[in-house]
């Protein structure tokens, strides 16, 4: 009798063959998690915007533009009637095509 510890579980094989079997499926789903780690960070290399930050974002156009010029530019209530970072935050995380635009102001931004 051969026995295995798998995720916390220990299994008493009675043949050769079972064990194998077992190992096998262990070792393809190791495997199929590399692979999978491996495509993601492939996934993302032409991004630019990948490992920013949403807050690093605006606090640069903040910085770089003020909250005035940056009303003007998007047209977005957070950035115009008593604007914060944390009501712009939380406004840009629920609404994806605001979030586009902010985005697609700091890609203009650090172009230039």
């Amino acid at each position: 009798m051969k026995e295995s510890l798998c995720k916390s579980k220990i299994f008493i094989f009675t043949d050769l063959s079972h064990y194998l079997i077992l190992q096998s499926i262990e070792n393809k789903f190791e495997y199929s998690k590399m692979n999978d780690k491996i495509n993601i960070e492939n996934s993302q290399v032409n991004n630019p915007l990948h490992g920013i930050r949403l807050i690093n974002i605006l606090d640069f156009l903040v910085k770089e533009h003020g909250w005035e010029e940056l009303g003007n530019e998007i047209n977005i209530n957070c950035f115009t009637n008593n604007p914060s970072i944390k009501s712009s935050l939380t406004f840009l995380r629920k609404n994806q095509w605001a979030r586009d635009k902010v985005e697609h102001l700091y890609l203009n931004t650090i172009k230039k």
